[in-house]
């Protein structure tokens, strides 16, 4: 896995990390991962079977009932894993393992009442921002098509919906309307007008999916809600995908929303932070690579209506997203971490930018789809 130090993190209180030691002995805790919500440390232990495992702040203004986050993180994982132990794979899959406290609860808190929990970690594995290959394409689709499976007989009413409201671009328009209400300033630059153009193009288009899950047309299930490549891990021998990680939004939703985010992620070949967000587009031969990938499992259990609405899950979550960021923009960066003022305006463009070639591309992505249906 990569280390990478988040930006500005808070000190990671030893004696926190000791209450999930448990009898191990804490030889070092490091600032770990790239996350914009959530505080990570990665801590080191002097246990031989299992040296490290994964110590998160969880970021309670975004979560704002963690003990349901953690609720839904031990029916899932306990699922996962009863099924996975049942299934004769040639292959190495691992589910991430909610540890407990010395005192046997799945969090604790500290002094200042800030949430804490402890996940075990995914040992010889690594992730990537970025796709290298199609066959690193194909691992990430059936990475999330495993997933996908793993949960797919589990009940949606089962899982607490612990982000009401997330991936409902609906919902984020209204947001986005309240907040450009209040956003008084008219010297406003190129970029930003930009912006405004792009998100006032779409606002009618953008209910596509949730009318079609209104209507019937598609089915509520359990979606992993976060399922860009970053949290895909990769067996560092194999280079075949190991794991998803980051299982917080796992919610009750649509799995197009999983399937457009993958895709979102996974298909901009230069990043999503970059500075010459003009040089982003939608590479379809990578997306025919994670959809082949993800096809291999998911025949199984889509329907024709699924098949109908991928490419608009595709173009709806990498627009959501680039709203979302420009929201946070206009309200002050209030919600995802920055390095700089104009962080989230420059997130924006880049899926803007994204979702214009998706668009650009429409007919070629909806014949990639048609012939891996077939």
């Amino acid at each position: 896995m990569t280390k990478e130090l988040i930006t500005q993190p808070r000190e990671c209180p030893l004696f926190i990390a000791e209450q999930f030691a448990r009898q191990s002995k804490i030889t070092e805790a490091i600032a770990f991962g790239s996350g914009n919500i959530n505080d990570t440390f990665l801590v080191a232990v002097d246990t031989p079977g299992e040296p490290y495992f994964i110590l998160q702040r969880i970021n309670t203004k975004v979560f704002k009932q963690p003990q349901l986050v953690m609720q839904n993180m031990r029916s899932l994982t306990e699922h996962a894993c009863q099924k996975l132990q049942s299934m004769n794979l040639d292959r190495r899959w691992e589910v991430p393992r909610v540890l407990l406290t010395k005192d046997g609860f799945d969090h604790c808190s500290d002094a200042e009442g800030s949430f804490w929990r402890a996940i075990s970690y995914i040992q010889n594995s690594q992730s990537f921002d970025t796709i290298q290959t199609i066959q690193h394409a194909k691992e990430v689709g059936y990475a999330l098509g495993m997933f996908h499976n793993l949960i797919g007989d589990l009940s949606p009413a089962s899982l607490a919906d612990t982000l009401p409201g997330f991936h409902i671009t609906p919902g984020y328009l209204q947001q986005y309307e309240q907040t450009l209400s209040l956003h008084t300033d008219t010297n406003i630059s190129a970029e930003i007008k930009h912006c405004l153009q792009f998100v006032s193009d779409r606002t009618n288009w953008a209910h596509v999916l949730e009318n079609a899950r209104t209507e019937g047309k598609l089915p509520l299930r359990l979606m992993h809600g976060d399922p860009k490549i970053n949290n895909v891990m990769f067996d560092t021998e194999t280079n075949k995908a190991v794991s998803v990680i980051d299982l917080d939004t796992v919610k009750p939703g649509l799995v197009h929303y999983d399937i457009g985010d993958c895709l979102r992620s996974g298909c901009n070949p230069v990043g999503e932070e970059v500075e010459d967000w003009e040089s982003v587009y939608f590479d379809t031969d990578l997306s025919q690579g994670i959809l082949q990938g993800y096809l291999a499992i998911a025949k199984a259990f889509l329907t024709e209506n699924d098949y109908l609405y991928i490419y608009d899950a595709i173009r709806l979550i990498t627009f959501e997203l680039g709203l979302r960021f420009f929201t946070d923009y206009l309200a002050g960066n209030i919600y995802f971490k920055v390095k700089h003022p104009e962080h989230n305006l420059l997130r924006a463009l880049v899926q803007f930018k994204l979702t214009a070639s998706i668009e650009y591309q429409e007919a070629n992505i909806r014949q990639v789809i048609k012939d891996l249906q077939r």
